[in-house]
């Protein structure tokens, strides 16, 4: 098993939609690299914790590779966009990945090094070691399947 961290807007689309692919094991909303101690959603909207609403994505590199999981993520989101996603603005919209070891790390810079070779508009989705990741309320956790209608800035389907 394998662990990435995405964010891409509100984590609520970012959970479902890759929840739904093959070897994707398991996938948890929250909240990464948050300068306090496991920040609630209301201080995450407020924009002072440097916290990103992202998805902690689990899975088996033997069915998904994270080149594929790359793939995907930009398929869902606006790496040009600075601070939001969709209607979603605030610094907690930003699109990030976030790793935990240096091999992602090199996927990672040669993925996006190759989206940037192909655009005039400089990617802005921030790639970071993570230094925290603090699960979001319950009510969060895989919230669009809880309540099929509602609000999802990423076409699902």
């Amino acid at each position: 098993m394998s662990t990435i961290y995405f964010a891409g807007g509100c984590f609520w689309g970012v959970e479902e939609y890759f929840a739904r692919l093959s070897g994707v094991l398991e996938t948890k909303v929250g909240y990464a690299n948050s300068k306090i101690i496991s920040p609630s959603y209301e201080e995450v909207c407020t924009g002072n914790t440097s916290a990103a609403e992202t998805v902690k994505i689990t899975y088996d590199k033997n069915i998904i590779s994270l080149e594929e999981l790359l793939t995907n993520l930009f398929k869902i989101i606006d790496p040009y966009a600075l601070n939001k996603q969709g209607n979603d603005m605030g610094t907690q919209y930003r699109s990030g990945i976030y790793y935990e070891n240096q091999e992602d790390l090199d996927i990672i810079k040669n993925f996006i090094n190759n989206i940037q070779e192909k655009s005039t508009k400089k990617v802005l989705t921030e790639v970071k070691i993570l230094e925290n990741f603090y699960e979001a309320e319950e009510y969060h956790q895989r919230y669009l399947k809880n309540n099929p209608g509602g609000y999802c800035h990423i076409k699902l389907d």
